[in-house]
């Protein structure tokens, strides 16, 4: 079946990472699945997080998710986790995939893994796929979309969905700054800066939680699927491995750290992943006032949550450039990151200077 233009599609199973798809057809046999076959097993690029595999049969299209080798499933790779969370949400949230089985046998395919129904569309990268267009009118209503999606996840009652052990409770915000500050710390390199100031500012400031609900923690357009028929509606919402009960204001602060504007600094730019910069796309602020205004949430000062999600991408970025550092990956990709954690603690001097507090 010929697909849509600009589909996203998954390409050769990099060397090393095969998948052994009649094991795991005869597994989907006995869960009831009634696939025919020996799938076409292609795998989605990156790999830095989870390994994502298309299996595609005659009569059914799968996605299987496993964790990189070498890695532990209950540990930053929770396949358990991952697919109970979305289980757990779909007959509330109809955007996360459905799923079809979680194997928890190791020796199967030596991890272990979960399989759900694929979501056809169009992922919206930094750049649109080649032939995919917005007019100016259409990016501001995908923009809108894209945050009433999110104001509805946090809306979700996580008592009726069976999700109420998903987190710690209150004092979310107080443990996020703790624990990314100690993060930070450990992964530090002589060449990047102590963030101190940063530090010591998000430690001052830190509000009450603004509440307790289901927040996604990593809301990017790169996570979303769009109608293939219509580039306004979203139609799946994808990578829930940090799914967490939270507040949804440090959401919403951990979403704006990846928003890169037109008008932003190079640096800045560096770092885009999302088509944020296309004629029609809200700025931070309108962003900001949009979601306080359709979540019925206020806050006095929004620099607290903007400046946490940039020092939380920093330490993000330092983390995975103190393993480049230390010879535990030579991905050149990595190189240079150093130099954008640098730039993120200025950015965060900057906030908190126009902030005036």
């Amino acid at each position: 079946m010929t697909e849509a233009k600009g589909i996203d599609r998954a390409g050769k199973v990099r060397a090393g990472e095969e998948l052994n798809a009649e094991a795991v057809s005869q597994w989907l046999h006995a869960l009831g699945v009634p696939v025919e076959g020996i799938p076409d097993v292609t795998q989605f690029s990156g790999g830095a997080s989870n390994w994502t595999y298309r299996l595609q049969y005659s009569q059914h299209d799968l996605i299987l998710r496993r964790p990189p080798a070498g890695t532990k499933a209950k540990s930053a790779h929770d396949m358990g986790r991952e697919y109970n969370v979305q289980k757990a949400l779909k007959p509330f949230y109809p955007a996360v995939p459905t799923m079809m089985g979680l194997c928890e046998d190791e020796t199967l395919i030596g991890a272990q893994f979960y399989v759900m129904e694929r979501i056809a569309g169009i992922i919206p990268r930094r750049r649109l796929p080649q032939g995919v267009t917005l007019s100016a009118g259409d990016t501001r209503r995908l923009c809108e979309t894209m945050l009433d999606k999110l104001v509805e996840l946090h809306r979700i009652d996580v008592a009726e969905a069976g999700l109420e052990s998903l987190g710690k409770g209150a004092g979310y915000v107080q443990r996020q700054v703790s624990g990314w500050s100690d993060r930070y710390g450990k992964a530090r390199t002589w060449n990047t800066p102590t963030f101190k100031f940063v530090r010591e500012w998000l430690a001052a400031n830190i509000p009450n939680d603004a509440r307790t609900c289901l927040i996604h923690n990593d809301w990017r357009f790169d996570n979303l699927v769009l109608d293939p028929k219509d580039l306004t509606n979203i139609i799946g919402v994808l990578d829930w491995e940090m799914a967490t009960l939270g507040d949804p204001l440090m959401d919403l602060g951990s979403m704006l750290a990846y928003w890169v504007e037109a008008g932003d600094p190079y640096l800045m730019k560096l770092t885009q992943r999302q088509p944020t910069t296309l004629p029609g796309m809200m700025k931070r602020r309108e962003v900001v006032d949009y979601y306080l205004q359709k979540s019925g949430l206020q806050v006095d000062n929004f620099a607290f949550y903007e400046v946490f999600g940039l020092f939380r991408l920093a330490a993000i970025a330092q983390q995975i450039y103190y393993r480049y550092y230390h010879r535990q990956t030579r991905n050149p990709a990595f190189k240079n990151l150093w130099i954008m954690v640098n730039y993120f603690d200025w950015r965060c001097r900057r906030i908190i200077r126009q902030s005036g507090k």
